[in-house]
């Protein structure tokens, strides 16, 4: 399989054109990867753009690739979210990681009750850019076109404003209606992981109050790190993704 990497200013690249890596793109492909001249890759600027070529010149600050094939996706038209709570340790990126891997089209952190870790005040923004690190390097070892976007901290209440617009599911053990057998309506669907102990018996109300529905995905009780990638799997088989 061909190498892929991420260039974000090369959406208006066409055939013929040379592009060129350099900074940390460059020395990933150069000293970590040992790309060669000759050698086929793919570039993507995270927002739909593909292009294909073969490796023109490599050194250890740049590395340049003439375009032979272009095209464009489509970014999917049911939208895929994980609001997805902070968890202790690394089980909240390993979620992340891993529902990017999957196919989500965007990641909302969330402070649930029951969340161990705080993003507050400067570590919001450095949580949010970590989240952000992430998805980038498994948006690129997927060789995904779209790079998911992850949102801004979020409270239980500002989830619940957004259960009015979209299908929101809430990831629930105990719930009667398994996650198989719902049928998608075209609305974008939020799934809803809790932390380390669930989901709130309050944070339940209030989500349900504002539209959401509980749903389970079967009889065992899956960890923070697990329950939205597997639920993530279900739902791109659903939506004809896989």
């Amino acid at each position: 399989m061909a190498l892929h990497f991420i260039v974000p200013d090369c959406s208006t690249a066409d055939v013929g054109e040379l592009i060129t890596l350099t900074g940390a793109e460059a020395k990933h492909a150069a000293v970590v990867r040992r790309v060669r001249v000759g050698e086929s890759v793919s570039i993507g600027d995270g927002s739909g753009v593909w292009l294909e070529g073969s490796v023109e010149d490599v050194s250890a600050s740049q590395v340049s690739v003439r375009i032979a094939r272009r095209s464009v996706q489509d970014e999917p038209e049911s939208r895929i979210v994980l609001a997805q709570a902070l968890a202790k340790g690394d089980r909240d990126e390993l979620a992340v990681q891993a529902a990017c891997e999957l196919g989500v089209d965007e990641i909302v952190p969330w402070q649930a009750a029951r969340s161990v870790s705080r993003w507050e005040g400067a570590k919001a923004a450095k949580g949010r850019e970590r989240w952000s690190s992430i998805v980038r390097e498994a948006a690129k070892q997927a060789h995904r076109a779209w790079i998911p976007d992850v949102a801004e901290v979020q409270s239980t209440a500002r989830l619940a404003q957004r259960a009015a617009g979209s299908r929101m599911l809430l990831l629930d053990p105990w719930a009667d209606t398994q996650l198989s057998s719902i049928r998608p309506d075209g609305r974008e669907i939020v799934l809803v992981v809790g932390p380390e102990g669930g989901i709130a018996p309050e944070e339940l109300e209030r989500l349900e109050a504002a539209g959401a529905e509980r749903v389970r995905l079967g009889d065992t009780v899956l960890r923070t790190s697990t329950a939205g990638p597997a639920a993530i799997a279900v739902l791109s088989a659903m939506l004809g993704r896989w």
